[in-house]
């Protein structure tokens, strides 16, 4: 499929056959949505609490987790559990996977659905990363690393075998490559500007989401990416008053980003797609070729996992392999 036709399928997309209300019982179920405050994650955690998991909400600001929290329990008389978790730095990455692993011994389904979204320039992670892959891609990719045994725990008490990892990427992933020397700050990443930084960082997302299905799948891990939908959220708050208002055009309610994830996350049917990229709304799509290359998945990974040696929560990890 030509990358318009794969747009235009994703963009304009037929009536959903899945709805919140085909989620099955998940009592017994831990799961964590990062980014969760708002937007697709909120909406994901309200369907997840209406049908009985024990969800953490993985933010940065314990006063808007909060305020999500009370909200949450006005709207569906259960309550979520607060994980402070920054995803632009490692440091806190890993101390909110050893917090969760303090808390449990399992975790069925991770929703990495946490982003940033084409913000200034001049912003990097804690670490001197590019923000936007720092956030979207290296803190993810920790995150998980970090609870890959709670996961695999998971995978004995879930039902059916497996754990999910649920990745958030965009239609956007097919318009650029990876080019390495943007992943900190220097002349290729200024030139290269915070659009093509974001797209670069949801290919980023499906490359390495990949990786991981082929890595763990024989082990029970389902990993999953996916385009949440065209919607109107926070992310797009970093955008100009010429783009925001054109984009909103073409833009649909918040509700219906959480259904391509809670189904990949939550259906029976969602055991079976290891390795695959979903789009609007809950349907298997394509994903561009390139990043289903096995060459491709293991560069990107050894490079995620020599930033992350190191890392302890008193100090970031140094960069390295750049």
């Amino acid at each position: 499929m030509s990358v318009a036709k794969a747009l235009i399928n994703q963009s304009i997309p037929p009536k959903s056959q899945f709805s919140v209300d085909d989620i099955p019982d998940l009592s017994g179920k831990v799961i964590i949505v990062t980014g969760a405050n708002t937007g697709v994650g909120y909406e994901t955690v309200k369907a997840l609490l209406l049908h009985n998991a024990k969800v953490y909400m993985a933010n940065r600001s314990i006063e808007k987790s909060e305020a999500a929290i009370k909200k949450l329990n006005d709207e569906t008389g259960k309550d979520a559990i607060f994980l402070k978790l920054d995803l632009a730095s490692l440091k806190s990455v890993k101390a909110a996977a050893e917090e969760f692993i303090s808390k449990e011994k399992e975790l069925h389904v991770l929703f990495n659905n946490g982003g940033v979204m084409a913000p200034p320039i001049e912003l990097l992670t804690e670490d001197g990363y590019d923000l936007q892959f720092g956030t979207n891609v290296l803190g993810h990719y920790y995150f998980t690393v970090l609870l890959l045994p709670a996961l695999l725990a998971g995978t004995i008490t879930s039902g059916d075998g497996k754990a999910r990892v649920v990745n958030t990427s965009s239609s956007v992933h097919m318009f650029s490559n990876m080019n390495f020397d943007t992943f900190t700050d220097g002349p290729a990443r200024k030139k290269a500007g915070p659009q093509t930084l974001y797209s670069q960082s949801k290919h980023g997302v499906v490359v390495w989401a990949t990786e991981l299905a082929r890595r763990y799948g024989d082990q029970g891990i389902v990993s999953t990416s996916l385009n949440p939908g065209n919607l109107k959220t926070d992310l797009q708050r970093h955008l100009g008053c010429i783009q925001k208002p054109l984009l909103d055009l073409l833009l649909y309610p918040v509700p219906y980003g959480a259904l391509t994830q809670l189904y990949a996350g939550t259906s029976p049917e969602g055991k079976d797609f290891n390795g695959k990229y979903l789009i609007p709304w809950a349907r298997i799509g394509e994903a561009r070729a390139d990043t289903q290359d096995p060459k491709v998945g293991q560069e990107l990974w050894t490079w995620l996992e020599e930033q992350t040696q190191g890392v302890s929560n008193a100090t970031a990890g140094a960069l390295t392999g750049l």
